[in-house]
């Protein structure tokens, strides 16, 4: 519904970027001043306009890496700036680390559910209106924080993989290790989950509410990745169980 009139007045998803990151910015000093009506729909705000800056781009044809990193580095700040203000600074930076690595989880296991079925994970960007210094500054941003976290994740997953299926998994076997459920429950940890729990928590007067979730989430993540090698590994007993 945004889209099109923005899309007239050739709006550039950057600003939409920079004004949700200001909202959420904005929603943390709030919540640590004890609001709780005014940051819980923020928050919801910024959900929007963080769904929003990229269907622009996409309807405009200016999807760039400059936007995707942007984005991307931008919702940590947030997102370090609302755990902190919750918990404080070395507890919040501690649960601002758990909280990526949930949503580096989801990133992973969409990309790999799409892989083991041959459909594009993500579109090229078109690569245009990119400022090459603030590129590359985004571009380290993330090789420092993001890109160690999806090594070591995509690394982990895969070991476990072979762990369950053999050195060298077939088709089937990926596709049973990258089922529907679990890309389903990492889906619903996504950022938006994220920002409704913690709007709700704000709202009720607990935001300590959502923080202490983190943890349970990442148990919820632990225990779908054992019910995914399960998945593997009673697909690969199939055939001694039936010859």
């Amino acid at each position: 519904m945004l889209v099109p009139p923005l899309a007239r007045r050739n709006v550039n998803p950057a600003h939409v970027v920079i004004l949700h990151t200001g909202l959420g910015l904005y929603a943390a000093w709030r919540i640590a001043q004890g609001r709780r009506l005014e940051p819980a729909l923020l928050l919801q705000v910024k959900t929007v306009l963080d769904g929003l800056d990229g269907q622009l781009a996409r309807a405009t044809g200016r999807t760039t890496e400059t936007g995707r990193y942007l984005d991307t580095e931008m919702d940590l700040v947030v997102n370090t700036a609302l755990n902190t203000a919750i918990e404080g600074l070395q507890t919040g930076l501690a649960l601002t680390a758990l909280q990526s690595l949930i949503l580096t989880t989801d990133y992973l296991w969409e990309r790999d559910y799409r892989e083991a079925r041959g459909e594009v994970f993500r579109d090229p960007p078109a690569q245009i209106g990119d400022d090459p210094r603030i590129l590359a500054v985004l571009k380290a941003v993330y090789a420092i924080y993001f890109s160690p976290q999806e090594r070591v994740l995509s690394s982990l997953f895969m070991a476990r993989l072979r762990q369950a299926a053999g050195p060298h998994p077939t088709a089937a076997q990926r596709r049973a290790y990258t089922p529907q459920f679990a890309l389903a429950v990492s889906a619903n940890l996504g950022l938006s989950t994220q920002l409704l729990a913690l709007g709700v928590a704000v709202l009720v007067g607990c935001p300590r509410l959502y923080t202490r979730s983190l943890p349970v989430q990442a148990l919820l993540l632990i225990g779908t990745q054992l019910w995914r090698e399960r998945q593997v590994r009673r697909l690969s007993a199939q055939p001694s169980s039936s010859g």
